[in-house]
């Protein structure tokens, strides 16, 4: 309820995940044990069948298919109590299903048993009962199901997932054919001729008989059909309340205005938890906006701001507030412990049946103090019972209990467990087995021995959760010793007692026979015995020294019918004596006795009656008391139907253990649950500061403001409910505030909808709880019912943790499970109080100049009264001015805040503010996203240029294979001519003729190879005139998408100097104000340590003077500073004018570059290849084919001409203007305007122009 853990709490709840295991389904054997009563025995008696049991993958229902019924059972996994496995499942009696599960054939079936625990109540409970295929199937199953049944963000979850899990829900009810029936989205919504109507709408199957395809029934669709079903008006007044005006559209800023203004608390600390910034915001938007379009505008849509509002961000706790929040380092007194009363009860308190089973269902709650009533047991088995005394109430085995509660003591929370025990066995014998059963079954969880720095002496303070935890206490009366006798004395006492008394441990005989006597009758002669007979300790010396004082043994005392049993408990044995330490019950006296005691490991327990006068006589002393001791309230004995209190009543005080009948379901049990929610589930709530700190005393019955707490208004606007039941009934909607005395407020209720339980819209007036005194210890609670006054849902939030604003709050039922569909949409505000007569100055702090705005209106009203008179008063002022009587009456009306009074204020805004200077082109160019876009296009020239290298390449390898056939061919023939030549000069033949066919065959070689190496030069140039082609349309674009990118890195510099400007002047403006308040403070000190009888005027001449101040240097500043972003928006829209005329001549000149570059093509060619020919003697014409004559080169090489180049492709001339843009891109890409010598180099490389 209180003292969370200081600074940020950084959440520890883990989010839902569901095991592979589990979404990938298992075989497993569901059966159901046979019933025995006739009407349900056809019915009920199912052989065993084998299923396929799944999870779906967001961890909402456990569903199985199976056997002759194909169709497709689910489980709500919120309703899972609790799942078992080995000896604690639930094992079968009828011998047929014992023998199909393999009972007896000598397998460890008991490992394979899983048994889900369901139900909607602590009582009706049902059990679903499978057998794993495998032994570790079903403890994975076990573990991994109950992680999921427990886990608090999936009980708190927000109101798109819930909607989610309808759309699963639906999803997974498929039919035999694989459908969705459409009688299940029916049955799901209360108007059924809405539904169909909006299916059709939709483009969905509508009639009931029918069912629609998995693969139409999309998400979206889903959502499309929500909200055709619901129109939702209240949803788009907040929109446009939000800025839209009549948009379908609002805007980043709106909305970051919105959730900062609307949305945020504004208690918290601004430091710890600063207002959202715009990238929040942008994220915010993204996750929820689905077009694309409208997030490059930074808008919202009425839709995405609708799933908003449905998200988890905005719930109306922080999550937080679920984790464990609170510091668990403080003594045991200090917490709010959830505590359960006669637990072991199922229905009233007379009759009914006794049962085990409630015992882990109470513990699972969360519920840390559990009651045991225990009765000596009958002498066949002398085995300790527990029962509800003297009633007709049913009796169940105290070792089941003890193993039940083994079992289930840490499953949902780690901290302390107190068990309660009201002692009425008068057996030394059993009550040696009861301790026994505890010290066995508990094992190292039991607290035995006190800590070692928490001894058992007066002054020590209880030890803290967090050092007990896993701990189990026992609260019972406890032996103690004046005199220590050896401990064979104390055996020999006991065995004489037992000798003396051999009734005690028989059973109750008739007068006549000896025969035993029936339960009833038994339990009216013990009651008999009880009224007539003082109850006697088994050792003498068993009281403690306060029954001494306080009840002499010769004294007949009969029970109090509001106490019950409880005042008629025998004393403990050493057995269970030495079990009890930190919880030790004694009769409360009253509270001077137990200050001067000090013994803070005493505890008393009141009945509420008594509690009840103990709190209107001495509720100070009550809460002193409660800061160092425990207490424990229990329900009065004539509340035999187990109706419960109103546990808020003993909070007040600080009463730890407030104990309540949990098998019933009333207002004040839903209340328990829904204030122990919070602080992980954990059973222990950390009470208020004021209820802790011993240098402060605290008063429940106060109704005025606490120093040092902060009181806090309250206030709710119930806008609309959301498929609040599944069927046509008009509803209501209640708010109450349970707190103080002073706090609680009940009952404020909307009116009742004509019989729309779908989407009722409410437009009743802002429920308010002015004042809350204590808001730690506050809880709103909004509830829904039938107009018949049955009860819907409802909701239980702390007041110190409600978000203001817009929120949806889904409903649960009275075990705070939540519900499905039913929900609210609500608005609220939770604020600091501010009392009546200082709310006008806080306003005038707050916002000065509309405070004098307002004035001015004022006396613009006023003035038409007495606007005759007006032409009878001399000296009228000025439109706009005021004279100084007229500045001295309007004073009056001001709120009289205290002032100071400045001196030299008008230095303030004179302080040379810092200039947010326009950045430059060249500043502009270096931001990295630009540098980002031309190292891209650089990347892409440098990969044209590759593609065309691979073509040269593959050029000059055709070449060289040419040229190499061509060598071939002349060789072959040479080789023929040498021979016929050789024949010829042996034969004395003339061989002139062969050595002319040789010298012709040398000429042929010589011009075939110049026709090739022509053929190449003319296919180079081909491919470089491509290139070239190519890169200029490249560079075209490039050169629009540089400035485009330009201007858009413009846009997004400039509007973040223009929020940074923003934040300097807020941040001037804070500074002003800080600065006039603390001259405010300090003319007031002045004020105060003057003349006390002046101090009054005084503070009113402050207050006006400060106003008038602040007023004038406000408007002063923000004059300023809109001359400053006046300045810089010119700066900027010249700097995106300077772009906008730098692109046509950029491309102009970039056109007559690239044509320039063009026209030398050849030329550089033909330059290079002249010296390459010149070099090896061939003829220069050859250059020169009709693809080098489409330009008309210059003659000759200049004189600058370079070096051939190792680039295959040429580089362009650097001129400066070119290089102006793409400086860039040179940085990343050398390829790009590389600066030579020269302004012609060479197009091809010495490898490219070679020859083999």
């Amino acid at each position: 309820m209180a003292g969370a853990k200081p600074g940020v709490h950084a959440l520890q709840l883990k989010p839902v995940s569901v095991h592979e295991a589990l979404k990938k389904g298992g075989k497993f054997i569901k059966w159901d044990e046979p019933t025995l009563e006739p009407k349900l025995k056809d019915n009920n008696n199912v052989p065993p069948t084998l299923v396929t049991l799944k999870v779906d993958p967001d961890g909402f229902y456990l569903y199985w298919t199976g056997g002759s019924n194909l169709e497709v059972e689910i489980l709500d996994i919120n309703t899972i109590r609790d799942t078992r496995t080995g000896k604690y499942a639930k094992q079968p009696k009828d011998a047929k299903v014992r023998d199909v599960l393999g009972f007896g054939k000598g397998e460890n079936v008991e490992g394979k048993l899983v048994t889900v625990v369901h139900g909607n109540d602590l009582v009706n409970i049902s059990f679903l009962n499978f057998q794993a295929m495998q032994k570790d199937a079903a403890k994975i199953w076990t573990d991994e199901l109950f992680t999921l049944a427990t886990n608090i963000l999936s009980q708190n979850a927000s109101r798109h997932t819930f909607l989610l899990k309808a759309y699963t829900k639906l999803k997974l009810q498929v039919n035999q054919d694989g459908k969705i029936p459409v009688k299940n989205v029916l049955k799901m919504f209360s108007d059924k001729r809405r539904v169909e109507t909006a299916l059709e709408q939709c483009g969905l199957v509508n009639n009931k008989a029918e069912g629609i395809k998995p693969d139409d029934f999309t998400w979206e669709a889903f959502q499309r059909f929500l909200d055709s079903l619901c129109l939702r008006p209240e949803i788009q007044s907040i929109f446009e309340e939000s800025g839209s005006k009549r948009k379908p559209f609002i805007s980043l800023d709106q909305l970051m205005d919105f959730i900062n203004r609307r949305q945020r608390d504004s208690r918290l600390n601004e430091v710890l938890y600063p207002p959202l910034k715009r990238e929040q915001v942008r994220q915010i938007m993204e996750k929820y906006e689905t077009n694309a379009s409208q997030l490059e505008r930074d808008q919202i849509s009425l839709q995405a701001f609708s799933r908003y509002l449905e998200g988890e961000e905005n719930s109306i706790v922080p999550p937080e507030r679920l984790d464990i929040i609170d510091d668990m380092n403080q003594p045991l007194s200090h917490y709010f412990i959830n505590s359960s009363h006669n637990t072991y009860l199922t229905v009233g308190q007379l009759t009914g049946l006794s049962s085990v089973e409630i015992y882990r269902q109470v513990l699972l709650t969360g519920c840390r103090c559990v009651e045991l009533d225990c009765w000596k047991g009958r002498p066949h088995d002398e085995e300790p019972y527990i029962t509800h005394g003297f009633t007709m109430t049913t009796e169940i085995p105290f070792k089941e209990v003890i193993e039940a509660i083994a079992e289930s003591a840490f499953k949902t929370s780690p901290y302390p467990l107190i068990l309660s025990f009201e002692n009425h066995v008068d057996s030394a014998k059993q009550q040696a087995k009861m301790a026994e059963y505890c010290r066995t079954i508990f094992g190292d969880a039991l607290l035995i021995e006190p800590l070692e720095k928490y001894p058992l002496v007066p002054g020590q303070a209880l030890p803290s959760p967090q050092e007990l935890l896993g701990k189990i206490l026992i609260k019972n009366k406890k032996k103690h010793q004046h005199h220590r006798p050896s401990s064979s004395g104390s055996i020999r006492r006991r065995e004489l007692e037992e000798q003396s008394s051999p009734n005690i441990d028989c059973p109750l005989m008739d007068s006549e026979g000896g025969q035993p006597l029936s339960n009833g009758e038994e339990k009216l002669v013990e009651r008999m015995v009880k009224d007539f007979e003082p109850r006697k300790s088994l050792g003498g010396e068993g009281e403690s020294e306060e029954d001494e004082d306080d009840e002499p043994t010769a004294e007949l005392k009969k029970p109090n019918s509001d106490e019950g049993t409880a005042s008629s408990e025998v004393n403990a044995t050493e057995e269970m004596s030495t079990l009890v330490n930190y919880i030790e019950p004694v009769k409360f006296k009253s509270f001077e006795v137990a200050n001067k005691r000090r013994k803070f490991f005493e505890m008393s327990s009141l009945v509420e009656t008594k509690g009840m006068d103990t709190l209107k006589s001495s509720p100070i002393e009550f809460v002193e008391y409660n800061k160092n001791q425990l207490s424990r309230i229990y329900p009065k004995g004539t509340r035999v139907d187990s109706s419960n209190y109103m546990p808020q009543l003993f909070w007040n005080v600080g009463c730890q253990m407030v104990a309540l009948n949990f098998q019933t379901l009333d207002l004040p049990m839903q209340l328990n649950m829904g204030v122990f929610e919070y602080n992980g589930h954990s059973g222990y709530l950390l009470k208020p500061e004021f209820m802790r700190r011993t240098d402060k005393h605290f008063d429940p019955f106060t109704e005025n403001i606490v120093d040092g707490i902060v009181a806090n208004t309250v206030k709710i606007k119930v806008l609309s409910g959301q498929f609040l039941i599944d069927k046509k009934v008009g509803v209501y909607v209640e708010v109450d505030i349970f707190g103080l005395p002073a706090d609680t407020k009940r009952k404020y209720r909307t009116k009742t909808s004509n019989g729309n339980s779908l989407d009722p819209v409410w437009d009743d007036e802002m429920f308010v709880f002015n004042k809350v005194v204590l808001p730690t210890l506050a809880s709103l609670r909004i509830a829904v019912f039938e107009e018949n006054g049955k009860f819907i849902g409802h909701r239980i939030l702390p007041v110190s943790a409600i978000r203001p604003g817009y929120h949806y709050i889904n409903l649960k039922n009275e075990l705070n499970q939540p519900l499905l569909l039913p929900s609210l949409l609500v608005y609220a505000e939770a604020q600091d109080y501010i009392p009546n007569e200082h709310q006008e100055y806080a306003e005038a702090l707050t916002n000065p100049i509309k405070h004098i705005s307002q004035l001015h209106k004022r006396e613009t009203q006023l003035a038409a009264l007495i606007e005759d008179n007006s032409e009878h008063v001399p000296n009228q002022p000025k439109d706009g001015e005021k004279t100084k009587m007229e500045w001295e009456d309007i004073s009056q009306s001001r709120p009289q805040l205290p002032v100071p009074v400045l001196e030299n204020a008008p230095d303030i805004i004179k302080l040379p503010a810092p200039e947010v200077q326009a950045q430059s082109i060249e500043e502009l160019k270096q931001q990295k996203n630009y540098l980002k876009a031309l190292k891209k296009q650089g990347k892409e020239i440098k990969e044209m240029r590759k593609k065309h290298l691979k073509k040269v390449w593959n050029l000059s390898k055709e070449q060289k294979s040419r040229n190499c056939q061509l060598q071939s061919d002349t060789q072959r023939r040479r080789s023929q001519m040498e021979k016929h030549l050789k024949r010829s000069i042996k034969k004395n033949e003339p061989h002139d003729p062969v050595q002319r066919d040789l010298t012709a065959l040398d000429q042929e070689l010589e011009k075939q190879t110049v026709q090739l190496r022509e053929w190449q030069m003319q296919e180079l140039l081909k491919l470089r005139q491509q290139l070239h082609s190519l890169e200029r349309e490249k560079h075209q674009t490039h050169l629009q998408e540089a400035l485009q990118k330009l201007k858009e890195t413009t846009v997004e510099c400039q509007a973040a100097q223009l929020k940074k400007l923003k934040e300097t002047c807020e941040k001037e403006k804070k500074e002003l104000q800080k600065i006039l308040d603390r001259k405010r403070q300090n003319s007031i000190c002045e004020a105060k340590t003057r003349d006390k009888d002046k101090a009054e005027t005084e503070l009113n001449e402050i207050n006006r003077k400060h106003i008038q101040d602040s007023v004038s240097l406000i408007r002063g500043l923000e004059e300023a500073q809109t001359r400053r972003q006046d300045k810089l928006m010119l700066r900027q829209r010249e700097v995106l004018q300077q772009i906008d005329e730098e692109l046509p001549l950029m491309q102009s000149k970039l056109e007559r570059e690239l044509e320039q570059e063009y026209q030398r093509l050849p030329e550089e060619i033909c330059q290079h290849l002249q010296l390459e020919l010149k070099s090896k003697g061939l003829r220069k014409d050859a250059l020169f084919s009709s693809h080098c004559h489409r330009s008309s080169p210059s003659p000759g090489p200049g004189p600058g001409s370079g070096p051939p180049s190792n680039c295959s492709t040429p580089s362009y001339p650097s001129t400066p203007d070119r290089i102006s843009w793409t400086r860039s891109m040179d940085n990343s890409t050398a390829s790009l305007a590389d600066s030579t010598s020269s302004s012609t180099t060479p197009v091809l490389s010495e490898a490219e122009m070679s020859f083999s």
